[in-house]
């Protein structure tokens, strides 16, 4: 019995090819984003879950009061682990890392490697689960000479990382560090990323702020005692800071956020947590529900449409006994096994767009992957996109009564015909909605990278003060060289990557200032000539210059400095800078020194040439070529042993809205898929439509009527359906695309332009994909027509 159902069911799909071609396509498209999607919004949710005391694992943060809100930080002071390990029975571990950086490893000095390289407390893969492959967690970080190498390291310099504990290599070309354990590189699955681990207590012996609470430069991670309640440990742990320093410091107030959790809801406003990579798992989630409900309207709306070439089939099959549950078993299972066979077109689609997609979003992603669950959720999927699919076909199919069937085929009920024309603009609704999103984040990053920061980043590289170049003298004389150097514009550096906040100070004085304004300023330390390396613009007074003595006393800020402290002609006037009275000699023009999510906040740079870490040369148009060949031999020459590696600044830029850039460009992709499968129901109802009215055609051609008047005839109602679905998902549009603008402190506004262009295009879409079927129904001899049956 099961096996003549099934038969039936086969035959059925092929009686009619250009319907299951059609409905394949369109379920194996809509499968395949579906499962696409579901493979990336895993990996997302999994990243930092695999620490074993992930449940008990928090960062320590900080709110703190700045001049235009509430700043969230991950940065901590030094003695803080120490003092929660101490005073804070709730705590049962607590380690303070220095984030990565990179640096220069060795065991052949000829073939150097770069690295990125975190310093750590001893409890370090005690309390993060990054598997030690060789050493033993308590002891591996117990020696300030001590290194610890990811696998993929230790395989670089010494070839095998199993031969690689116990070897001594060279740290930055001036130490030797041994290698005391190897761990498993876990990239793939970690935000944190990072190539080796040094002990921390290193920099603690070389810096003494690190012993002081007005210091934030440490990261500090704890594991609470099970059974502890966060919240009430956070009350507790509120005014931490402030008591170790006898009420001092009030504007930073600590508090615990698990760990784990802090790369999708890592984003703040206010102090309050309001969203982060988790708005683009929630944002491709919602696509996917999308484009599978598009691909299952297809089925619902094609199927409905031919239900009634099937009335007899089903008037037959009641007359002869058949119930309408069997009928309905029947139909649902077609549309089941269209569905199952949809899923294997669609794994071999989504195998061979797998690498595109990685290529995207930066990931490694595979079918093969993941856990038994995910098998779980794709027949999950599958099963419903069928059922849902050949719902209400079968529940339409099944009610014909075989006496009204088997004398003709019925009229199409109004409700059939609503249904149908209600799920087409549904549908269309959606597709606009993608369009219009596309279009609206496709010109907000356009802003966003041609919008004038404040400063040029064009053709001009970086790369770090490494080796003897950390030396003032020889620093300076490979800059004097660098400058005389052809193509070379300018050349200065700084300690900052102006992608971001690097380091600040709230102690900042001026006349009026109110003692309790914790406002912190932004620090950049600079060389001489980094304004005119940068194009950064002087509102008032002057940059720093080897013509005056002294400058190393005296400061520059930006206008939103100037507008905070509210001075009026601050050139000349004097403040305080940790007690020390400095002179203002100028003001420059606000630049952006962070994303533009972020406004411009209060800065100011003073002159510091050997506190800087990073060279800046401004290369002369079309001599870039001869210009860093000519430094990468002088950067060999004045520091042999590291390797010249540098890197235009607007490549860093790019990295701020690599996220934004990852949406844009899947969206484009979805957006386009979900209008292709759109199409394809159109075509198919079209195609359908043409059938119904054959004899119509036939008569009107007869007539008269003329193949434009005919194709105008078939397509104007499904033009109004496609302009009825423009006028709905506009302000839906509209909102959502607001609301995702209103993260940026520097945003476009919606223009006009995008809806009209967005119509214009779905209504373009929609009459060539309903003109190929309207013209070659307006072509078919009229006789062939009035002939047919």
């Amino acid at each position: 019995m099961f096996k003549l159902t099934l038969r039936n069911m086969w035959r059925n799909l092929l009686r009619d090819r250009q319907f299951t071609l059609l409905n394949i396509i369109g379920l194996s498209t809509g499968l395949c984003c579906a499962l696409l999607i579901y493979l990336w919004v895993h990996d997302e949710k999994r990243i930092d879950k695999f620490h074993a005391n992930d449940a008990r694992l928090y960062q320590v943060m900080e709110r703190r009061v700045k001049s235009n809100g509430i700043w969230t930080a991950k940065s901590n002071s030094g003695p803080m682990e120490d003092a929660l390990r101490k005073e804070m029975p709730e705590i049962d571990k607590a380690v303070s890392t220095i984030p990565a950086d990179e640096n220069i490893l060795s065991v052949d000095e000829a073939k150097p490697v770069r690295a990125n390289g975190k310093q750590a407390g001893n409890d370090f893969f005690n309390i993060f689960s990054y598997e030690l492959l060789r050493g033993d967690a308590p002891h591996v970080l117990a020696d300030k000479q001590s290194i610890v190498l990811s696998d993929e390291l230790a395989a670089k310099l010494f070839g095998n990382p199993a031969q690689a504990v116990g070897k001594t290599l060279r740290l930055n070309r001036n130490e030797n560090m041994l290698v005391t354990g190897v761990f498993k590189n876990h990239n793939e699955i970690s935000s944190d990323k990072f190539d080796f681990v040094i002990s921390i207590d290193r920099s603690r012996d070389k810096d003494g702020s690190l012993g002081a609470w007005g210091s934030t430069y440490l990261n500090v991670f704890v594991t609470l005692k099970p059974g502890t309640d966060v919240a009430k440990f956070n009350a507790k742990f509120a005014n931490f800071v402030k008591q170790h320093t006898e009420g001092k410091v009030t504007h930073r107030t600590p508090f615990l956020a698990h760990y784990s959790d802090l790369y999708l809801f890592g984003h703040f406003t206010d102090g309050k947590q309001d969203g982060g990579r988790i708005d683009y798992v929630r944002l491709f989630s919602i696509i996917a529900i999308f484009i599978l409900l598009i691909a299952c309207i297809n089925f619902m709306n094609l199927a409905t449409a031919k239900a009634a070439g099937r009335a007899r089939e089903v008037g037959i099959k009641k007359a002869v006994g058949a119930s309408r549950g069997v009928l309905i078993l029947q139909y649902l299972g077609e549309s089941t096994l269209m569905a199952f066979l949809s899923l294997a077109v669609a794994l071999v689609m989504a195998a061979a767009l797998l690498p595109l997609f990685n290529q995207v979003t930066g990931k490694t992603l595979s079918l093969l992957q993941v856990g038994p669950g995910f098998a779980q959720v794709t027949l999950l999927i599958t099963v419903l996109t069928g059922l849902l699919a050949g719902s209400y076909p079968a529940l339409y199919l099944a009610r014909y009564k075989p006496a009204i069937v088997l004398k003709g085929e019925p009229r199409s009920a109004k409700g059939e015909t609503f249904v149908r024309k209600g799920l087409v603009i549904f549908q269309f609704s959606l597709s606009v909605i993608l369009i219009i999103s596309v279009l609206v984040v496709y010109q907000q990053l356009h802003y966003l990278q041609t919008r004038n920061l404040g400063y040029d980043r064009t053709r001009v590289i970086t790369f770090f003060k490494e080796g003897k170049l950390r030396d003032l003298a020889t620093q300076q004389a490979f800059e004097a060289a660098a400058a005389d150097l052809p193509g070379v514009a300018h050349i200065s550096s700084m300690s900052h990557n102006l992608t971001g906040h690097t380091g600040g100070t709230y102690g900042v004085q001026w006349p009026g200032r109110d003692p309790n304004d914790k406002t912190e300023f932004e620090i950049l330390q600079a060389d001489y000539d980094l304004p005119e390396t940068l194009g950064m613009q002087v509102k008032e007074g002057r940059t720093f210059s080897r013509a005056f003595a002294g400058d190393t006393a005296r400061l520059v800020f930006n206008e939103a400095a100037i507008r905070y402290m509210g001075l009026q002609d601050p050139v000349g006037k004097t403040v305080k800078l940790w007690d020390q009275e400095v002179q203002i000699i100028g003001v420059l023009k606000d630049f952006n020194f962070e994303s533009m999510h972020e406004k411009i906040n209060p800065l100011f740079m003073m002159l510091s040439p050997g506190s800087t870490y990073r060279f800046l040369v401004q290369l002369e148009p079309g001599h870039e070529q001869q210009a860093i060949e000519g430094i990468q031999q002088l950067y060999t020459k004045f520091n042999p042993g590291f390797p010249f590696e540098f890197k235009y600044m607007d490549d860093n830029f790019q990295v701020l809205y690599k996220s934004e850039q990852q949406v844009s460009t899947l969206s484009r992709y979805f957006a386009g898929l979900a209008i292709l499968i759109s199409c394809l129901g159109l075509f198919g109802l079209a195609a359908f439509t043409a059938q119904k009215r054959n004899k119509e055609i036939g008569i009107r051609k007869v007539l008269g009527a003329t193949v434009s008047g005919v194709v105008m005839l078939l397509s104007k109602d499904f033009l109004r359906l496609v302009l009825i679905s423009v006028l709905i998902a506009s302000p839906l549009a509209w909102w959502m695309m607001n609301k995702w603008l209103n993260g940026f402190a520097f945003r476009i506004d919606v223009s006009p332009a995008v809806f009209l262009l967005a119509a214009g295009g779905i209504i373009v879409i929609t009459l060539i994909t309903v003109s190929f079927q309207s013209i070659r129904a307006a072509m078919i001899n009229p006789v062939k027509s009035l002939k047919a049956d």
